[in-house]
Formats: structure tokens, sequence, C-alpha cells
């Protein structure tokens, strides 16, 4: 009976990490705000609940690129062209560019997702229901992480169990028979999740992802429509091939 403490360790560890991400999973879908089921997202809304921050960053520059605002060069630097920005996501543009009014793109685009006016969004968008709050998300993945750390010290401590069981006692059946069950226990816990929780662990709440279907994305000659293209799809939707090599896209 060697095994037994190995057995009650797998259940244990089994047993703990599926209900804590059962209890993490209800408290993130437990918090949906004021949802807006009929409002209309705007180009930054869109882009921030289909690809976060650095998607909110990547939309003002290609949005006063397309304004001939910003000259955003296929080596991947950004100069500016007009110093005044029109509203707090393009003055958060110019600002990360610098006085000097050229910079590395990349730079500019973290400076500017982690910037006051892309935070001030993320909120609006939490207090409505249509975006998942960080701790909810984070709190997410990590509890799923644990439960596929579970199910791998399940299968070990099986293992050891096995390499260390005599000859004299017998079949190895009802020993691989209890170390599956906490095994069934995580996948199947992980295997909800994918279908369940999963959706929580995106930007997007499920209202906000309800809206986000709503958007028309198949309209590039349109200019609101290309820029919900780039917002929906990220630097990828864009057609002008020096446009996406200054993204890193196509070089």
């Amino acid at each position: 009976m060697f095994w037994v403490p190995f057995l009650l360790l797998a259940w244990a560890l089994a047993g703990i990490t599926c209900i804590r991400l059962c209890l993490v999973a209800s408290h993130g879908a437990g918090r949906p705000g004021r949802p807006r089921p009929d409002a209309e997202l705007s180009i930054y809304e869109a882009a921030f609940l289909s690809g976060g921050p650095d998607r909110v960053a990547a939309l003002a520059m290609i949005a006063m690129a397309r304004q001939r605002r910003l000259l955003l060069a296929h080596t991947g630097w950004a100069t500016v062209v007009d110093p005044n920005g029109k509203d707090d996501l393009e003055r958060s543009v110019l600002g990360a560019i610098g006085p000097a009014g050229q910079s590395p793109i990349a730079p500019v685009r973290h400076r500017t997702a982690g910037d006051e006016a892309v935070r001030r969004l993320a909120e609006r968008l939490t207090s409505a229901g249509l975006a998942v709050p960080d701790t909810a998300r984070g709190g997410i993945e990590a509890a799923v992480r644990q439960v596929q750390a579970a199910a791998l010290a399940v299968v070990a401590l099986g293992a050891l169990s096995l390499l260390m069981w005599p000859d004299h006692e017998g079949s190895m059946g009802p020993l691989v028979a209890w170390f599956l069950l906490p095994l069934i226990l995580t996948l199947g816990c992980l295997a909800i999740a994918r279908f369940e929780v999963h959706p929580y662990t995106r930007w997007a709440s499920s209202e906000g992802q309800q809206l986000l279907g709503m958007l028309e994305t198949d309209r590039p000659d349109d200019e609101r429509g290309f820029l919900t293209a780039v917002a929906v799809r990220g630097p990828r939707a864009v057609t002008d091939p020096a446009l996406r090599a200054a993204f890193g896209d196509g070089r």
C-alpha cells in the first residue's frame, strides 16, 4: 500500500486546482457590469476588444498615416507630419514619438499602449461589461495552468507508483484505475474550460464579442470599413505592402 500516499496527493492536487478554476471562472463570469447590447462600437473600442492596448496603438498610428498626418516608413520609423492630434489617442502617439518628431515604430506603439488614454478606454469598456477585467483574465489563465500542472503531476505520481510496484502484489489494474480517476478529473476540467472559460480569457467579454460579430469588416474601399478591419484583424488587414512592412508584416 506504499502507493496510497501518492494517490492521495494526486487526488488533492486534482481536486484543489479544479475547484479553484471553477471558482475563479464563476467569479470572472459573474462581473458583467452594465452591458450595452444595442450600442455601436467605435473603431478604437473594437480594436481594444479584439487585440487589447497594442491593437489600439497600431490602429491610431495607421489612421494617422492614412490621413497623411504621420509617415510610417517601411524601414520601421514613424515621422510626424502634423503635430496636432485630433483626440487623446492621437496625442498619445505624438507624445510617444517625442519632440524630435521621429522614432522607431515599435517603442512608439509600446508607449502608446501603456498611456493613460488607452487605460481610460479600457476602464470604460470594463465598466460597460464589454471587456474582461485584468484581474479576472489573469486569474483564469493562472488557474488553467495550475490544472495543467496537476494533470502532469498525476501522471508522474502514477508512473512512479507503477515503477515501485512489487511483483508479489499481482495485477497493476486497480492501481492504474485509481490514478486514472484524478487524471480524468483534471483533463475533463480543462476540456470544459476550453469551451466555457476560454472566451473570458480574451479581451472581450461575451457581450463584447457579440458586438464585435456585428461589425462589417468586408468593405476595404470604405475608410470606416478599412479601419474597422484593421481594428478587428490588426495590421495584417492592411493591403499597402509598405505600410504592412512598417509594422513588420511583410518583411
